[in-house]
């Protein structure tokens, strides 16, 4: 169980950054006129962080023997 332990590091870390990007996205959506090529930029790696955490969660979840 402690080989999970940095997996649930990088998790948790993933799904910081992931918040984090929303929160920027909308910031500047909120904010008037905005850079959209600098919008798609963001958009692109909160999708690129999205699919990491699938992966990790993964990783996390314990093999199921039919």
């Amino acid at each position: 169980m402690a080989n999970k332990e940095p997996l649930k590091k990088r998790l948790a870390e993933l799904r910081e950054e992931h918040r984090k990007l929303d929160a920027l996205i909308d910031g500047m959506a909120a904010e008037g006129p905005f850079d959209q090529i600098e919008v798609q930029r963001l958009k692109k790696r909160k999708l690129q962080l999205k699919d990491e955490i699938a992966r990790v969660e993964s990783a996390l979840l314990p093999d199921i023997i039919a």
